[in-house]
């Protein structure tokens, strides 16, 4: 009787544990991210709309606007997060692309009445705006729970975001549905159905500022999950773009796939069931006994003493040698700690908080190192999705038929820059208390490199171009979240990361909406009238008679040199902004993650 209370009560102790395990998050908040990437599939369903509806590519191009701006306005979803629990901002997210896209799927399909396209477009955007809310829970979740590994955390499951729509059109092979508009049906239903079941587990758990022994370990087995998986899903494209491929081997190849992205389960089942289960607050920390939890808050003396040390201490010390400053720096703390004591000195409160701390949204827009951030991931994030969204057009200017195989690859090579971003940057951080910023800069500058490989031509542009792009457009998205955290806190994370994801529609409508087009369209004019002067004279003659209108096209490297070498340009710009940023807050990320931080400096 006494082994039987004995097992039920350590099997309801590892229950809890389980349930309550940070790790479990991270993993729900991982398969959470898989169904984030929705827009990603735009390409692939909006020739079932246009062909349905009718429509012509102009107003195609207008859904995919509306599909840019869901994706990336995420205002209400960040303010959500902070007055409702996190389990209901998922539900309205959830329901935003039940009912978006499900509408969108009832008008394709004939069983409501056709809208017109201003109607069709809100549709687009609710669907689409969706994906905000799983995207901003998540992250405030995991990088509340890991506010001590936020790189490796963020890259992760932004990683996962973009892998999403890779994922789903597996599952759609899958399904082999004649209809084509069941895609849009599955993208309705599927991530609704994902977020509902796991909308209780993805949420801040106690314990969680706790750094454990066994993090690294899990970290690593995570990261080789990952590789594994981008692998996996770049050989699975690769053959099934290049062979005839039967049912039942794409069947084994889904099933493969939904095997290896349940394999992480397996870290909180083991941490909870196996590795001495006990409650998160108990675990064993790791031994830090100097370092400041970044972004937490200090006692009040401490605080109000570190207000009165900036005010006093000379310019010319942020100037000297780490460790001279920080002995000058402890020097002026001690004298002001005894003079306030004495009560030689009053103590004064700064208004506003100090960098490291917990800023609002409107707090954050007056300071110099926000802005620098949202124009360094303009300029980067923004030329990296130009050359996305414009990837089709380069490879059939450059010579190749199967445009499927780079797009296939730059998703692949974007999972993976975020993966790496994540990583590379907390190392930075980590074990040289470096700003990391500095690596948005080495990421912008691989993509200034990319743009010129673009620009000129050379062999293999197209596959060494994807690949240079993917990985710095992909790292741009691990390294600036957690950055935002460190520098401007956690409690408002929410607001000022759908702040700076405007930078991604801002940047695409201004270099590839303007500038790309423009002067793709202008080379191809001038090849059409060079190359083609007679036939385009009768081309003209059939179209005023038959009403033809043939699109322009462009061949050869010319028609994107101009932009790519702009694009290279700007890449340059943002490396320069990302540089003053590291060295404003060179200071910062010493007390951060410095050996010797003991003190808060703005």
């Amino acid at each position: 009787m006494k082994d039987t209370t004995a097992m039920v009560g350590f099997w309801r102790e590892s229950l809890g544990s389980f349930v309550n395990n940070r790790w479990l998050v991270f993993v729900a908040a991982m398969w959470l991210q898989s169904c984030a990437g929705i827009g990603y599939l735009f390409g692939s369903i909006s020739p079932v709309i246009k062909s349905s509806l009718s429509y012509n590519q102009r107003q195609v191009a207008r859904l995919g606007v509306a599909k840019d701006l869901g994706d990336s306005v995420g205002f209400l979803a960040g303010s959500l997060c902070e007055v409702l629990p996190l389990w209901a901002a998922l539900l309205v997210g959830a329901i935003q692309n039940l009912v978006g896209y499900g509408w969108v799927w009832l008008v394709v399909t004939g069983r409501v009445p056709t809208l017109p396209l201003w109607a069709m477009c809100i549709l687009i955007f609710v669907g689409t705006n969706g994906e905000t809310y799983f995207n901003t829970v998540a992250l405030v979740s995991c990088v509340q729970n890991f506010p001590k590994s936020r790189g490796p955390v963020v890259g992760i499951l932004k990683g996962f975001a973009g892998l999403g729509g890779a994922i789903l059109t597996q599952i759609y092979a899958v399904i082999h549905s004649p209809d084509h508009a069941s895609l849009i049906f599955m993208v309705a239903v599927g991530p609704a159905m994902v977020v509902i079941a796991l909308m209780f587990l993805v949420r801040p758990v106690k314990g969680h500022k706790q750094v454990r022994p066994t993090d690294g370990i899990c970290f690593t087995y995570i990261y080789s999950v990952c590789i594994l998986l981008a692998a996996y899903l770049m050989g699975v494209m690769l053959v099934e773009d290049l062979v005839d491929l039967n049912h039942t081997v794409i069947t084994v190849f889904t099933v493969i796939l939904f095997i290896l992205l349940l394999i992480p389960i397996v870290i909180p089942v083991s941490l909870s069931f196996w590795i001495d289960p006990r409650p998160p607050e108990e675990e064993a920390l790791l031994p830090e006994p100097q370092k400041q939890e970044p972004g937490g808050l200090q006692r009040e003396s401490s605080e109000l003493i570190f207000s009165e040390l900036e005010d006093e201490k000379p310019k010319e010390v942020d100037l000297l040698p780490a460790s001279e400053r920080q002995k000058r720096i402890a020097q002026l703390q001690a004298r002001l700690f005894q003079a306030a004591a004495d009560g030689a000195v009053r103590v004064k409160r700064r208004r506003g908080p100090h960098r490291g701390e917990d800023f609002t949204l409107m707090q954050a827009l007056i300071k110099a190192d926000f802005w620098l951030m949202f124009f360094s991931l303009l300029l980067g994030s923004g030329s990296g999705l130009t050359v996305i969204d414009n990837l089709g057009q380069m490879s059939q200017s450059l010579g190749y038929d199967n445009t499927h195989i780079f797009v296939s690859m730059i998703s692949i090579w974007n999972f993976l820059g975020r993966i790496g971003g994540g990583y590379f940057s907390e190392l930075i951080v980590r074990d040289y208390a470096y700003p990391r910023p500095v690596a948005m800069a080495v990421a912008q500058f691989i993509m200034a490199i990319g743009h010129i490989f673009f620009a000129m031509g050379w062999p293999g542009e197209m596959y060494i171009g994807t690949l240079l792009i993917g990985l710095g457009y992909g790292a741009h998205w691990a390294i600036v979240p957690a950055a935002a955290s460190e520098l401007f806190g956690l409690k408002k994370f929410g607001a000022l990361y759908n702040f700076l994801t405007l930078a991604n529609p801002a940047g695409s409508l201004v270099f590839s909406g303007l500038i790309a087009s423009s002067i793709y369209d202008r080379e191809a004019e001038k090849q059409a009238h060079q190359h083609h002067y007679q036939q385009q004279n009768w081309g003209s003659i059939f179209s005023g008679m038959f009403g033809v209108d043939e699109p322009l096209k462009c061949e050869g490297a010319v028609c994107f040199f101009l932009t790519s070498v702009i694009m290279s340009g700007f890449c340059i710009i943002a490396v320069v902004l990302s540089m003053i940023l590291v060295y404003r807050t060179k200071i910062v990320y010493a007390h951060l993650y410095g050996k010797s931080s003991s003190t808060r400096l703005t």
